[in-house]
């Protein structure tokens, strides 16, 4: 691809390579293909390694070459899973003006009165019920699940398969294992996983996980 062709392009980067990055970016091409407003734009790979020129067809560039393209509108979308490093990379893109889109696959469901800030990651055949509210940069992987009445906070992650039942608050930076279990909660009274809490691989969780906990196990206890 020329110079000249790139300046007419909009740019939108996957922020990591890795697993994650490469799950998303397709997720991410289908949707800025079907959106009938998108005029022509070019999807890349932004990672502070770039040994590899191209991963999966698309180039890899560092955040610094990806902000001195000639373009006429640019955004990212954080695609990886540690919760810790998205707020270390939002910090980054924050701090040079560089906002952010989200990716939403064709096949998520989202019924009624859900509420989902900035930079969401939500893979094919997630569900999100009803009345939810969810924080910035959250990641729901393949077939992961929130029900009603939740409260999700930033930088959250839910790997493949999670269930999170109804009436959970979930804090700051947590990290849901995959196919986790979280009871359902009641109204008033809802079970909570604290901020940078982890829920290990397959956990079954029946109560209030604290903050900067890992759990694991069924039922969940603290590892």
């Amino acid at each position: 691809m020329s110079s000249n062709s790139r300046r007419q392009r909009a740019l939108f980067g996957i922020f990591g390579k890795g697993g994650c990055g490469r799950g998303v970016l397709p997720v991410a091409d289908a949707m800025l293909k079907a959106d009938p407003a998108m005029g022509p734009y070019e999807l890349v790979f932004i990672d502070d390694d770039t040994s590899e020129k191209t991963v999966n067809g698309r180039r890899v560039l560092d955040l610094e070459t990806f902000l001195g393209e000639d373009a006429p509108a640019r955004a990212v979308s954080l695609a990886i899973s540690d919760p810790a490093i998205r707020v270390e990379l939002d910090e980054r893109c924050r701090g040079h003006g560089v906002g952010y889109f989200p990716v939403t696959a064709p096949e998520t469901v989202i019924m009624d009165e859900v509420v989902i800030s900035e930079g969401a990651i939500l893979s094919p055949f997630v569900t999100i019920t009803s009345n939810i509210r969810i924080g910035r940069h959250f990641h729901a992987n393949l077939h992961a699940c929130v029900e009603h009445d939740c409260r999700v906070g930033d930088f959250v992650t839910l790997a493949p398969g999670v269930r999170c039942n109804g009436n959970v608050v979930i804090g700051d930076r947590a990290y849901l294992g995959a196919g986790c279990v979280i009871r359902q909660g009641k109204p008033g009274a809802p079970l909570e996983i604290g901020a940078g809490a982890t829920v290990g691989m397959g956990a079954v969780v029946t109560k209030n996980v604290p903050a900067g906990v890992t759990v694991v196990g069924n039922p969940a206890r603290p590892l």
